[in-house]
């Protein structure tokens, strides 16, 4: 990824595993994802600290389109 390109939030979660789920999956499909705030999400209460995943701008729709039909 370069350094240039910037991530945007695709979805947050207040259960870290599937936050992690959800990343699988779009690390399958071939998509840069990454998982922001897990730590803190697994420290203090989720619900104060989501686990937000992240995804490049061009890859939002798809990335929403993948998760929006795997059930998990």
């Amino acid at each position: 990824m370069d350094s240039n390109e910037s991530l945007v939030a695709l979805m947050s979660y207040d259960n870290l595993v599937q936050a992690e789920i959800a990343k699988s999956i779009l690390d399958s499909a071939g998509i840069f994802c990454a998982l922001h705030g897990e730590y803190m999400s697994s420290i203090y209460t989720p619900i104060a600290f989501p686990a937000r995943l992240m995804v490049r701008a061009e890859d939002y729709e798809e990335a929403q389109n993948l998760l929006r039909t795997d059930c998990y």
